[in-house]
């Protein structure tokens, strides 16, 4: 039998260890096991760097995508279960947090917390980061194969009264926000809209310009530029990068009635089975040699300090990342109200038909 004083000291010893263990498993020194199941956008995460977090780890990752902000609620909504992490915008993080789809993971006490560039903390979101944190982030415009129409492109008139020689030649993105959002510029009109008319307007716009389009598509946007299945195609800017990279003759529009900026986040969802194996990628993630990394596949700017020895000298100063001086600002959109929302679903539906 022990002596109450050696029950006391194997507690203690016991307790010392345990605080040993959790602080190598939260800093990623420790090995781990098991799974991560990833949902994220298409085409934005490169199989190196999933299969560097695999092979350092001994985790086995698997990858899923989706299209758009609004499938990746619709489908958590409807009960899908099993994945660890997203990768929501902005807005949505807020929703999804809302809705109770996100697990507070205390995100800003992670090892690599303090890479976070300052301005990227305190965000609308998710102040202060207990729920997220930055993936990359960039703006939504358009792209123009100049070869095909060589006029002003810095307008958002290329999508909504297009010139003859881009007519039946254009792709929109199936984002019923992206493109509410730009015709609501067009108009010169408020976001988050809820006025009847201005809305009529817009349906009407959108309804009237839809002649004038050839699809209405997010995944495959890049690739429709390059084969020139389509000379004119919504896109996001590192995409927009990346096409320009295989065909020099697109360029990067900045219309002048404004666009949209975003910021893509890492989150944990509610009821990951592998909670701990999420934050270690997390944590992985914020390392600016793999933040780097990310950018150099995707195109996008990171959200951490200390990436710039690591990227490719092409990402430097191009215009998809660079907006030239007196470029219109890119503003975030917040979440509308339910309201909105409602207003803006039978818009796309009308759309759609």
């Amino acid at each position: 039998m022990q002596t109450p004083k050696r029950t006391s000291l194997f507690h203690t010893l016991k307790h010392q260890l345990l605080v040993l263990t959790a602080g190598l498993a939260l800093s990623g020194s420790v090995h781990a096991a098991g799974e991560l199941h990833l949902y994220n956008w298409s085409d934005y995460m490169p199989q190196a760097m999933l299969d560097k977090f695999a092979a350092r780890y001994d985790v086995k990752v698997t990858q899923d995508t989706y299209d758009s902000n609004e499938t990746l609620l619709a489908k958590l909504k409807s009960g899908v279960a099993g994945y660890d992490l997203a990768v929501p915008g902005d807005y949505m993080v807020a929703i999804m947090i809302k809705e109770g789809l996100l697990e507070n993971i205390h995100a800003n006490q992670l090892e690599n917390f303090h890479y976070i560039k300052p301005d990227l903390i305190d965000v609308y979101f998710d102040p202060g980061r207990d729920y997220s944190i930055p993936y990359q982030f960039g703006t939504t415009a358009f792209m123009v194969d100049t070869a095909v129409y060589d006029g002003d492109i810095n307008t958002l008139d290329i999508l909504f009264n297009p010139p003859a020689a881009l007519k039946g030649k254009i792709n929109m993105f199936r984002d019923v926000n992206d493109v509410i959002n730009a015709a609501l510029r067009y108009k010169g009109y408020a976001t988050c809209n809820s006025n009847r008319q201005q809305l009529n307007d817009v349906n009407d716009l959108l309804l009237a310009s839809r002649q004038n389009w050839l699809s209405i598509m997010s995944d495959g946007a890049r690739e429709m530029l390059v084969s020139g299945d389509a000379a004119v195609s919504m896109i996001w800017n590192g995409m927009g990068l990346r096409a320009r990279m295989e065909k020099p003759t697109l360029q990067y529009a900045y219309p002048k009635q404004g666009l949209t900026a975003w910021a893509d986040n890492l989150v944990v969802l509610k009821g990951a089975p592998n909670l701990d194996n999420a934050k270690l990628f997390m944590n992985f993630l914020l390392q600016p040699e793999n933040a780097a990394a990310l950018t150099n596949f995707a195109g996008y700017t990171a959200g951490v300090t200390g990436t710039e020895p690591y990227l490719d000298s092409q990402l430097k100063g191009a215009l998809e990342l660079n907006p030239p001086a007196g470029a219109a600002p890119a503003t975030f959109v917040p979440p509308c109200s339910p309201d909105v929302v409602r207003l803006y679903d039978r818009i796309w539906t009308n759309l759609l038909k």
